[in-house]
């Protein structure tokens, strides 16, 4: 006699909430107080991200596979010429915070902008730690930020995080930035369940001692937020040279006003529009010079690829 045939469990929508590795937590989309399903890909494939909607099959209440993604509107993600990092998908806000102590590289933070801006994603600078006397000088260092248009807020997480909620209503965004800069100490303000919740998920990974290198996602003020785990370099290997220029908006005026129409905005470039509004004081000197650092760099990928 054949034995019955069990019927192959329906597809259902889920949210990617938490990631490591090729391990994942899903919640019915939007439910986000339906329990947590843990939740593997197919074969060796791990390119999913904290934000994702995926589809799932379940294989028991609480555990599922990944079926496939459905459509992103966004991704951050930074990358070198080995390997790619999914930070997060589907934001419209990267929150970059920064702190007097330890110094944040400026470097690292227009590498953080650079990857926003080719994704279409909004972008806001928090000085953390306001407290510290250093803090003025961490302040001067953003301030070429701030020229370029970047919103800069300061705060001091352990006494309020005002100035940042408010900002976040309705916002799917993401935390991002240096080792030390106090994103879990603003997580925590911002979400006083955000400890809880990060143990119920790292219990569902099975990953109690990584509990600091997984993304997750919190629910907040009608959106959400994810908390990413420090960093200190942001690789741009996916960036394209020839459109760098455009994710620095303080060149935006400036370009195809160059004397050559291939031009590289490069000191050593004749007629170069950028190099002159450098000169006259219209765009910093020091973002100039990251600009050239990235673009030298996304040359050397192109050749090594």
């Amino acid at each position: 006699m054949t034995p019955p045939k069990h019927p192959t469990p329906p597809l259902e929508s889920g949210l990617v909430v938490a990631a490591h590795g090729r391990h994942f937590c899903l919640q019915e989309t939007p439910n986000f107080t339906a329990p947590l399903i843990h939740a593997l890909t197919r074969g060796k494939r791990n390119d999913y991200a904290c934000g994702d909607r995926v589809a799932f099959r379940r294989i028991a209440a609480d555990e599922a596979v990944i079926e496939g993604l459905e459509p992103r509107t966004t991704l951050l993600y930074r990358a070198d010429t080995v390997r790619e990092k999914l930070i997060a998908a589907n934001v419209d806000l990267t929150v970059i915070v920064t702190a007097p102590q330890p110094s944040f590289s400026p470097e690292v933070l227009t590498r953080c902008l650079v990857a926003a801006e080719s994704q279409g994603i909004d972008a806001l600078i928090v000085l953390n730690k306001w407290d510290l006397p250093e803090r003025d000088d961490a302040l001067a260092r953003l301030m070429p930020f701030a020229r370029a248009g970047y919103p800069v807020i300061t705060l001091t997480a352990h006494e309020s995080v005002a100035p940042l909620a408010e900002r976040l209503t309705a916002r799917h965004s993401v935390l991002v930035g240096q080792s030390g800069m106090g994103k879990s100490t603003i997580v925590n303000a911002l979400v006083p369940e955000a400890q809880a919740r990060t143990g119920a998920i790292s219990r569902a990974l099975n990953s109690g001692r990584h509990t600091t290198t997984f993304t997750r996602l919190y629910p907040l003020r009608d959106g959400w937020i994810i908390d990413s785990p420090g960093l200190q370099r942001f690789g741009l290997a996916h960036v394209a040279e020839t459109a760098l220029a455009t994710y620095f908006p303080e060149f935006r005026p400036f370009l195809g006003q160059c004397r050559f129409r291939d031009c590289t905005h490069d000191e050593k470039t004749p007629g170069c529009a950028i190099a002159a509004a450098v000169a006259d004081g219209a765009i910093a000197a020091e973002r100039w010079q990251h600009y050239r650092t990235i673009r030298l760099e996304l040359r050397a990928v192109r050749k090594w690829r």
